[in-house]
């Protein structure tokens, strides 16, 4: 048996050189493997010994060469390329370790592999007779399959060329990336950010199963991009099943929510309770345990199987308030103290304990319908508070100020079509989903009884009519924050001026679907 080695990832792969030679495997290795190999006192031939050719132009050739690429491509059944290759005296190649630059960390021109990728795709394409290896996790198993039987199995040869023709879409999808987003002339006058590219090219590669998808009868697993990292990769659970589908949906959403109220108001302590990815309750408050409390208060009975999410560490207090509350089937936290995890795991085995970092910002969000995609760039709340347009009579106090903020943010994350009440920092009442706005306005202001007087509410569109706004008048609201734009605005503008309220349009409108 005969192994080509040219890796850029080094990891294993001189433990990988010195099994294969145990094994009686003949090496063949090009530029810094070679050099890590003759560092390890491991016995191989350098590539350009192979082919009579030196490296090149900086070491962009050094593979492409037909002593190599005939090795490699040769199918072993065929006559006439058995011929062929005795002919030129090529030895054939039946195993091939390359794992190729590493694009993604610091793309440039130089980054871009074309050996690589040559090598890998030709060993792919002839896995009838030769095996590819593409990452240092697949290492062991290929030499104890060596060691067991002195042979790579069909079966293994199969995967491993999949892994492979993965490896090179990935790595082709991140240089398509970059080029979209300007290569080398990244710094030159470039279109908008937000504009769609005219294709995409998309590697997904799956991080976990989850325990079943939206139903148990569905399968589900999470997958992310290939060559990125996102805030699930460094989450740790501390208790609990494993995740579902709609564990992590909604932990998401959680915890992203939470995090934007924070920076809506640094100091603030935020927790929020989500709901089939909307908020039951999500409260600012002077402590977590402060939040936690108001944020439960403002709907008990939806808070049940939800999720908690808790923008800081998790300690003592704050445990036994959520333990002595509503079952949560997901709790999240920056940090646990050590006597919060106790008592969570004591008094609530069922419920999954999560600790993780901070999430990483929402790129494109591609809704699949069949055959066909659905892309759009992240709905981002754009237009500063401080552009907001006052087009009533009435200005708003800087409490009210501070609960239209409140409102507004947490009506951007909740499903179409939206209210939003919120009172001293607290959303005290959430319509969601409903196809009629004013329904939306009745159900936050049942919901928010007593404590829609003197609050502010938000409307993730416009009020089509002055109706919706009268709804939420009438139960007491005193300050509404809509991005306006109806033909009918002025009636809208009328019945808050009539009404004595603020009313302010923020230019932009945060439908969810």
């Amino acid at each position: 048996m005969r192994a080509l080695l040219s890796v850029w990832d080094k990891t294993g792969v001189v433990a990988l050189a010195q099994g294969l030679c145990e094994l009686g495997v003949e090496l063949v290795a090009s530029g810094n493997t070679a050099q890590a190999l003759r560092d390890a006192g491991i016995a191989h031939r350098d590539v350009a010994e192979v082919t009579g050719s030196p490296e090149m132009l900086d070491g962009r050739v050094k593979t492409l060469h037909p002593r190599i690429h005939g090795a490699i491509l040769a199918d072993r059944d065929n006559t006439e390329h058995v011929a062929t290759l005795a002919e030129h005296d090529i030895s054939p190649i039946d195993l091939v370790v390359s794992n190729l630059y590493p694009f993604s960390s610091a793309p440039s021109i130089e980054l871009i592999d074309i050996g690589g990728p040559a090598m890998v795709r030709a060993a792919a394409k002839n896995h009838a007779h030769v095996a590819v290896l593409t990452s240092p996790t697949q290492y062991d198993a290929v030499l104890d399959e060596l060691r067991e039987t002195g042979k790579i199995s069909d079966a293994t040869r199969h995967e491993l060329a999949r892994a492979a023709f993965a490896h090179t879409a990935s790595y082709d999808a991140q240089i398509v990336a970059w080029l979209d987003a300007g290569g080398v002339f990244a710094s030159a006058p470039n279109e908008p950010e937000a504009t769609l590219p005219t294709t995409l090219h998309l590697t997904l590669e799956r991080a976990d199963v989850t325990r079943y998808g939206e139903n148990p009868h569905q399968v589900g697993a999470r997958y992310r991009v290939a060559g990125t990292t996102a805030w699930w990769d460094d989450v740790t659970q501390h208790a609990g099943s494993a995740l579902s589908y709609l564990n992590l949906f909604d932990a998401d959403a959680a915890w992203r929510l939470v995090h934007e109220l924070v920076a809506d108001a640094p100091g603030r302590a935020a927790v929020a309770i989500i709901k089939h990815a909307n908020a039951s309750g999500a409260a600012l408050g002077d402590t977590l345990l402060d939040a936690f409390s108001k944020a439960l208060a403002a709907d008990p009975q939806s808070a049940f199987g939800g999720i908690v999410a808790v923008a800081g560490e998790l300690d003592d207090e704050l445990a036994r308030a959520i333990a002595a509350g509503p079952q949560a089937d997901v709790i999240v936290a920056s940090a646990y103290s050590e006597g919060a995890l106790a008592t969570l795991i004591k008094r609530r085995k069922a419920t999954r304990l999560l600790s993780a970092p901070a999430p990483e910002a929402l790129g494109r969000s591609i809704r699949t319908l069949g055959n066909t995609a659905l892309v759009q760039n992240a709905d981002e709340l754009v237009v500063p508070v401080a552009e907001w347009r006052l087009v009533s009579e009435a200005a708003p106090s800087a409490r009210q100020l501070q609960d239209l903020v409140v409102a507004w943010r947490v009506c951007a994350r909740t499903t179409s079509n939206a209210i939003v009440i919120a009172r001293d920092g607290v959303a005290v009442g959430i319509g969601a989903g409903q196809q009629s706005r004013v329904v939306a306005a009745g159900i936050a202001t049942t919901k928010a009884g007593e404590f829609a007087r003197g609050a502010a509410a938000a409307s993730d569109a416009f009020f089509p009519f002055a109706d919706g706004l009268e709804s939420l008048t009438s139960a007491g609201v005193t300050a509404v924050v809509q991005p306006g734009g109806s033909v009918r605005d002025h009636e809208v503008i009328d019945a808050a001026n009539a009404a004595g309220i603020v009313m302010m349009m923020t230019g932009e409108r945060h439908f969810r679907h």
